[in-house]
This record gives C-alpha cells, structure tokens and sequence, in this order.
C-alpha cells in the first residue's frame, strides 16, 4: 500500500481532508440524531426503557461486527469503495427511520446504523491521516464528539420546533448524504491497493504482554466514561423530562449535546498536559460531573444537570483521547492494530450494555433511582483506576 496523496498542503489533498473530516462528522450525527426522539418513540410506540435502550446498544454491537470484519478494507481496496459502502449503509438506515411504525423497525434502522459507522470511522479517519499527517491525529479525536453534538442538537431543535418530528431530521441527513455520495466522485483516492482483502476480514483481537497491566488498570475508568456515554444517548432525554418535569426534546436533546461539546473541548483544553496528567483531572471531573448532574435529578434543577453534564463531559472526552495516548506506545507497530481493536471492544461494549441493563431495571426501580445507581457505579469505577494508576502509570515509559 502507498499514499497517492503524499502532498499534505496540496489542493487536493485539502479537499479529501475536509471531506473525509465533515463525512466522519456526518455519520457520528446520524448515529446520535434518534437520541432526542427515543422519548416520543416511547410514547407513539408503546415502548419500554429496555425496549429503547436494546434498540440503542444494537448499534454498538453492529459497529463492532462491521469494525471486526470489513473495518479495515480499505487499506486493500482504497478508501473511496468503502467510503461509498458506508454512505450507502446510512442512507439505507436513514430510510428505515424515516419508514418506521414500530420498535422492530428502529432496531433493524440502529442495526444498519451501526455497520455503516464501522465502515465509515476507520475509513475516514484512515483517509484524514493519508492526507494530513500533522493535524490528523487532532481531527480524528473530534469527530465523534462534534457528530454527536450536532445530531442531538440539530434533532432535538426539530423535534421540538419543527413539523413531522419523526420524519424531518431524517429527511435533512439523507439529503446531506446523497449529497456526499455525489462529491464523491470528484474526490482523489488516497491510496494504492494491495491484495490480502479476504485475509484482512478475519477479526483479530490482541494485547500485547506489555500492554496488559497498563489496559487493566485504566478499564475501569475508560468503562465508566463510555458507560455514561450510552446513559446520556439512550435515557437521558427521558430522565430530564422524568426528573423536571420538562417535556421539550429541546432540552432533552441540548443537555445530551453540552456533554459532546464538553469533550470536544477537552480535546484542545488539555492538549499540551501530559497523558497521565490528563486522566487523573479527567477521571476528577467525571466524578465531580456526576455528583453534580444526581444531584439535579435530586433537586429538579435543569441548570444542575446542564452544570454536572459539561463538567462530566470534560472527563469524558479527556479520559477517551487521552487513554490510547498512554496504552498504544507499549506496542509494537505491528501489534497496535489488534491492541487499538480490543481497546474499541471494550468501549463499545462499555457504551451499550451498561445502558441496556438500565432500561432492564427502570421499570421497576423507576428512571431516577436507576440514574442514582448508575451514577454510582461509575463513581465506584472512577475511584478504582485512580487508585489504580496514581503509581504505575506515573512510572511508565509511555507517558
């Protein structure tokens, strides 16, 4: 395999960079716009919160099926072909939401969600470094977080001012990808191919030895901020309006987004700290973030849980970009692949089953109490990895 594209200032190499940039965006909004609807699928629907949050973790379990298997394809095939695959994936689901008359259906429409993000993020962020190694690494760290800002925002505001709420914000992404279907066509392909394509689809998962111990210690905080990820994009919304009694998607929607802002920020607040520096304040204003946010759901105060959710959101963002640059360099360059993949297991799985065990237990220990308990939860795991890796990351040689 070789960079077609090895001029990174070049105009073409600019106009794959800003495309594969606002593609990832694209597809990470796409995933996170259903958020500020679950509320109201709930009611038209007649769903239950295990209901909503097994439509929710579908998602992840079909992204890392797609990552594991034709994830990293492009590096055989270019990235043009599979950036076409994905758009294809999410306009499909797209379709689906916008044709849905029942929970069946949102499942099969997160499901297709899914692969296609685990085509598209690899992807595009494969595409982003072939065409800017400098700034690369920066973009990549963003797109998630600003994706799922923009979808939670973007929907929300429609949903609760704008006609056809079940239909509209659908209808505007689909748009927006045809859209990037299109332009497509007149984008540069930044590699050459190689042979090895059916090889490559075997999933592979691995840790190096030298990794373990580090991978170990810092699970439990690195399982506390996904798992706060997939309560604020499955039950959030539906927790405001239980807690305060304000019904508006807008507000729902706004506070699940001034978490994504939150870690975007973290992103360049804390870029030049050192890694190790970085996770012990993260994992501080993760727990700090929480204690707050409960303690609006306590209070009914909206302002509380808008306060608690942007002080979370700075550990959230932090504790994610922050984890891979203390873990990756203890592997060799050969090994990253499969460390990088067991790392994204881990989270995905951090993401959607802890959210879906909280839709199991709401109905009978009520929304509020269940946010209690997962609160605490991801206290308990925060205070376990601080105390966890106060010494022995401190010493090590990848910070």
């Amino acid at each position: 395999m070789s960079n077609i594209l090895s001029a990174s200032h070049s105009p073409s190499a600019l106009r794959m960079t800003a495309y594969s940039f606002l593609g990832a965006v694209l597809i990470s909004a796409t995933s996170s716009a259903p958020t500020p609807l679950y509320h109201l699928y709930q009611e038209l629907f007649h769903l239950s919160p295990a209901m909503i949050t097994l439509i929710f973790g579908s998602y992840s379990f079909a992204l890392l099926a797609a990552l594991l298997t034709v994830g990293g394809l492009s590096d055989y095939l270019g990235r043009r072909p599979l950036i076409l695959l994905a758009l294809i994936f999410n306009a499909a689901a797209l379709i689906v939401f916008m044709l849905a008359e029942s929970g069946a259906m949102l499942l099969i429409g997160r499901i297709v969600q899914g692969f296609a993000t685990g085509i598209a993020f690899p992807t595009f962020g494969a595409t982003i470094l072939d065409t800017d190694k400098r700034r690369g690494p920066t973009l990549n760290s963003v797109t998630a977080f600003l994706g799922l800002m923009v979808g939670t925002l973007a929907g929300g505001t429609l949903v609760a001012f704008a006609p056809a709420p079940t239909h509209l914000i659908y209808a505007l992404l689909f748009i927006v990808t045809v859209a990037g279907i299109i332009a497509l066509a007149f984008m540069p392909e930044t590699i050459t191919g190689r042979p090895g394509a059916l090889a490559a689809m075997r999933p592979h998962i691995s840790v190096p030895q030298r990794a373990r111990a580090t991978l170990l210690k810092v699970t439990p905080v690195n399982v506390a901020g996904w798992a706060l990820g997939g309560f604020y994009l499955s039950l959030m919304p539906t927790l405001v309006a239980v807690a305060t009694g304000i019904t508006s998607p807008f507000v729902g929607g706004t506070v699940v987004a001034t978490l994504m802002l939150s870690a975007t920020a973290s992103v360049f607040v804390f870029h030049a700290w050192a890694p190790q520096r970085v996770l012990s304040t993260g994992t501080t204003a993760l727990m700090i973030g929480v204690l707050i946010t409960l303690s609006g759901v306590h209070l009914q105060a909206v302002w509380l849980l808008f306060l608690g959710t942007a002080v979370a959101g700075l550990g959230f963002g932090s504790i994610f970009s922050n984890i891979l640059k203390i873990v990756l360099p203890l592997a060799e360059g050969h090994e990253r692949a499969g460390l990088f993949a067991a790392f994204l297991v881990e989270s995905y799985l951090a993401f959607s089953i802890p959210a879906i065990a909280a839709g199991l237990i709401a109905p009978s220990l009520g929304l509020s109490n269940t946010a209690y308990v997962y609160g605490g939860v991801i206290i308990a795991l925060a205070i376990t990895s601080i105390a966890a890796t106060r010494t022995s990351l401190a010493e090590s040689p990848a910070v």
